[in-house]
């Protein structure tokens, strides 16, 4: 690891290590219930999302739009003529559901973002045995960058991590700390954690 990449961990790690309570709490927040992802095709993306990952297809539901107002841009931020296809929900094992979309736009960015980029994201799946989760993704065509990385030094120390990419480009990653991670064993403070 350069200096500078070794500077920055261990600032990660600081920050990461101090209590921080919480300032003001929106009423009646209880947690993350779905996470929405566009992606360029649904049929493909429910079907590796199923199909590889394992995750349970529910319902689709669309189209909205396109409105002859700027309901789309007042209620979702997006260019007036957009209109969504179709949004198929899906969830992943004990995690938050995913609402997957098709979105036509004349504006749309059809590069996914990179995790530099603003807005950039990945999506993390925990699993139980890091090596047969990265041979099972290999055997089945996904790309998987590099091998796992313990993440030692830091407040995850005890957790494993890998990216792989879904076929439309998205970033993903597989974590594994069956026995639990630095911060949590320190300070007793948890991080949401799919086994409980």
């Amino acid at each position: 690891m350069n200096k500078y990449l070794s500077k920055l961990a261990c600032a990660a790690a600081c920050a990461l290590t101090l209590p921080v309570a919480a300032s003001a709490e929106m009423p009646g927040m209880r947690g993350t219930q779905h996470i929405g992802i566009t992606v360029p095709d649904v049929d493909e993306a429910v079907e590796f999302l199923v199909d590889v990952l394992g995750c349970e297809s529910f319902f689709s539901f669309g189209p909205f739009g396109p409105f002859e107002d700027d309901w789309m841009t007042k209620n979702l931020n997006v260019n007036r003529e957009a209109v969504i296809d179709v949004i198929t929900m899906v969830r992943c094992g004990n995690g938050p559901a995913f609402e997957v979309f098709k979105y036509t736009s004349p504006d749309q960015n059809l590069n996914p973002p990179k995790n530099s980029d603003i807005g950039g994201y990945h999506i993390a799946f925990y699993v139980d045995d890091m090596q047969m989760a990265v041979t099972y993704l290999r055997d089945n065509g996904v790309r998987v960058l590099e091998d796992p990385h313990p993440l030692t030094g830091t407040p995850l120390e005890g957790e494993e991590w890998v990216y792989f990419l879904s076929p439309w480009g998205m970033q993903m990653e597989i974590v594994s700390f069956p026995d639990g991670i630095a911060h949590e064993k320190n300070t007793g403070q948890a991080l949401w954690d799919p086994r409980s």
